[in-house]
């Protein structure tokens, strides 16, 4: 598995972040590759255009609070961008950042950052040098697999790719997720949209875009995989 350019500078970016010491852990596409080049995973996975965090603080922080603190960040680890808040938090609403070149306002990439929700559970990555805190492989698990339990996977089919590749080398006990998505306040789903809606799945999978170099494997490969995974532990426990 290689990394792009672009991902190399947001790992960079996330490195910046954490050695700043603001509140923020990360999530998403670019701490599941980190879990799955650690875990031994080779392949080429989907590629991303953004970052994902969480930031947990004891008072909610103001828009300028946010900017000024990321674009310290950046400039003390001499990372030429400008960072600028497009959208304000809110209820179920994440504050949307823009990193872009100075000179052109070019965007290269966004960022998405939750502000004061439940904090999961982290762990330290590093990945060709980059050093960041992120989400647990668990807490990652137990995200996607409550998503694809309900009526939410056809608007997320990304998370059964995910599992499609982190079955491959992560494997946890159905006890463990159980406990995470408990933890999180959140129960599983029968299951029922991803065991007898397998049509709408295939026309929901064939509409996503794999960008990058990264190969998009055959759904019948992705569904059989994923079902294999879930049906070892999850699906009976969930009924």
């Amino acid at each position: 598995m290689n990394l792009t350019a672009e991902e190399k500078l947001m790992y960079e970016v996330m490195k910046a972040i954490y050695d700043s010491g603001i509140p923020i852990d990360f999530k998403g596409s670019m701490v599941l590759k980190a879990c799955l080049l650690e875990a031994g995973y080779g392949d080429e996975i989907r590629h991303t255009v953004d970052i994902d965090a969480n930031w947990c603080s004891d008072t909610p922080p103001s828009a300028g609070q946010m900017t000024e603190s990321l674009q310290q960040a950046l400039a003390k680890s001499g990372i030429d961008l400008q960072v600028s808040l497009y959208r304000m938090y809110g209820e179920g609403r994440s504050a949307g950042f823009e990193l872009k070149k100075p000179e052109t306002s070019e965007i290269l990439f966004s960022m998405d950052i939750d502000v004061n929700r439940p904090a999961p559970p982290t762990q330290i990555y590093e990945i060709e040098g980059f050093r960041f805190r992120g989400v647990s492989p668990i807490q990652m698990v137990a995200d996607k697999i409550s998503v694809i339990s309900g009526d939410k996977i056809f608007r997320r089919i990304k998370d059964v790719v995910d599992l499609y590749y982190i079955s491959k080398v992560i494997r946890f006990e159905s006890a463990e997720v159980l406990q995470t998505l408990e933890n999180n306040g959140r129960v599983l789903g029968s299951f029922s949209a991803f065991l007898n809606r397998q049509d709408e799945l295939r026309h929901a999978y064939k509409k996503f875009r794999f960008t990058g170099n990264a190969d998009k494997p055959l759904f019948d490969d992705v569904y059989g995989t994923v079902k294999s995974y879930i049906t070892e532990n999850w699906i009976e426990m969930a009924s």
